[in-house]
């Protein structure tokens, strides 16, 4: 009775470099429609589906460049017939790529259909009004309240020290003024998260200019009246009563 050992084993090797092969030509051929697909999507990635008579095509893409090509059918199981893991069964590759010219059919008629997608899209567009005049408005009266405020600085750096901060109400609102040295380092309307009419970075929008800028005046003058005060104060100090 025989038993087998001597028995001649036929070998596969000519089906999987076939298999391999045929992998390879698909995926450089899909990684052509995965470009036009990031082109015309505008992103580095993303996904489509085509749908074909016997199923469904689904195309992932990443920087042009294919991520998988799965085929779904209406019967039977996905197939992976690109992916970065390991390559299709042989069968299953044979089963997909009888489905796969539908598949080339299905993305051009999506890609005939996108053609006269913008022909009636305007590329005319009114005129923009420029702010420049309000910009320079603006800017005209930030410089004004500048002055004020490093006025202001170079009074408390000189009676107060070289740095500190110096708020008061104004109509229920808290304004608070930091010097640094003889500048004004920020002049802040309403706490923590208020409105900077200076500050070190960017001006401050028109529309809060507009707002706050009315109550400068009643500002300066709590702080005249402050300074008043500490004069006062001052002027009760006599060395002459300590002698």
């Amino acid at each position: 009775m025989a038993d087998g050992v001597d028995t001649a084993v036929d070998e596969l090797g000519d089906v999987a470099e076939r298999r391999n092969e045929l992998a390879a030509r698909v995926r450089t051929h899909a990684g052509t429609i995965a470009r036009e697909l990031a082109v015309f999507e505008g992103g580095d990635y993303g996904q489509q589906t085509f749908e074909t008579d016997d199923g469904s095509w689904t195309l992932k893409y990443e920087a042009g460049d294919v991520q998988y090509l799965r085929y779904d059918p209406n019967s039977g199981s996905a197939v992976y017939v690109v992916s970065s893991k390991q390559p299709p069964d042989p069968e299953d590759l044979e089963r997909a790529m009888a489905d796969y010219e539908a598949f080339v059919v299905a993305y051009n008629e999506y890609a005939r259909s996108a053609a006269g997608l913008l022909e009636d899209v305007p590329d005319e567009f009114p005129a923009v009004e420029s702010t420049a005049e309000l910009v320079a408005e603006r800017d005209r009266i930030v410089d004004r309240i500048r002055d004020v405020g490093d006025a202001m600085a170079s009074e408390l750096y000189r009676f107060e020290g070289e740095y500190g901060t110096y708020a008061t109400t104004v109509s229920g609102t808290r304004w608070e003024l930091k010097w640094d040295g003889d500048i004004a380092a920020y002049l802040r309307v309403g706490g923590s998260d208020g409105v900077y009419l200076l500050s070190q970075y960017s001006p401050p929008a028109a529309t809060d200019v507009r707002r706050f800028a009315g109550d400068v005046v009643a500002f300066v003058e709590a702080f005249n009246d402050h300074v008043d005060d500490l004069e006062a104060d001052l002027s009760h100090v006599s060395f002459d009563d300590h002698t």
